[in-house]
């Protein structure tokens, strides 16, 4: 059998700073294949930012082990790319939105002619094919966070890794960007791992659901979401299996608050 794409075993994260120290990561294992969307969920705290930052490559672990492909991440992989909450800041307002899109392509060493397609692909994908001559500043914060996407898509990753993208975009455009991001994981082929403090948004977008316990973060359940390839706003968050999975959810994610640390522990709790 082949590897999966993403692999994380034992993996554990503690904060050493003045003080005590702080054990963000007790313990995770779980596998990502290849081509797969799988979203994070958990109470607030759960060390999902921490876990995103493992995986990047951005945090070192303190023990247990990350793989992409099956190799070691030790640091920044070049076949990732991260897509962040603070898109602003991710964007450079001196630069065009095109420029900003290219920045990445001309550090990987991609040739100009390249760049150039890859870029005009990339904006055409998320909706941009007008603007890559403005500036982000010149652009909704809806806009700004396809530029990023874009920006990602460009570079062509084995995995995407997004850290909670659209939490500081309206409802109506966050749901028009997780169907941009549908739309990518299928065109693209790529694996995505998206981490995400809305419940509802993991389902509709997730074919799994990684439910975390609270600090020091263990895996609670891998929820498997069977909702089909195709999915639309309004028919898909409106079937009784996505709502049951929303309950199945919601109840774990109140029970890691109540620091209920196994699924076994779930059980009780609920039965109890």
């Amino acid at each position: 059998m082949s590897s999966p794409m993403l692999d994380v075993r034992a993996l554990n994260k503690v904060y050493a700073g003045r003080g005590d120290p702080v054990e963000a990561i007790a313990d995770l294992s779980f596998q990502v294949s290849d081509g797969e969307l799988v979203c994070v969920v958990g109470p607030s705290g759960a060390g999902k930012t921490t876990l995103l930052r493992c995986l990047a490559g951005l945090l070192p672990a303190t023990s247990g082990d990350v793989a992409l492909a099956g190799e070691p991440v030790t640091g920044p992989p070049q076949g990732m790319a991260v897509v962040l909450q603070e898109y602003g800041r991710s964007l450079f307002p001196w630069m065009t939105v095109a420029q900003n899109v290219e920045l990445p392509l001309k550090e990987k060493g991609v040739a100009r002619g390249e760049r150039s397609r890859l870029v005009g692909e990339a904006l055409e994908a998320v909706g941009l094919a007008d603007v890559g001559r403005s500036y982000p500043w010149q652009l909704s914060g809806g806009m700004q966070q396809r530029v990023a996407i874009a920006r990602a898509a460009a570079y062509e990753p084995q995995v995407l890794l997004m850290d909670e993208p659209f939490a500081a975009v309206d409802a109506q455009t966050r749901f028009e960007l997780e169907d941009l991001v549908r739309a990518l994981w299928k065109g693209l082929g790529v694996t995505v791992v998206f981490v995400t403090h809305d419940i509802d948004e993991a389902i509709y977008l997730g074919e799994r659901v990684l439910v975390l316990s609270a600090r020091p973060t263990v895996l609670l359940e891998d929820v498997r979401v069977d909702l089909g390839a195709e999915r639309d706003q309004l028919e898909t968050r409106g079937a009784p299996e996505f709502a049951r999975l929303r309950t199945h959810v919601y109840e774990l994610v109140q029970q890691a608050k109540l620091g209920v640390r196994s699924l076994a522990d779930a059980r009780l709790t609920h039965a109890g």
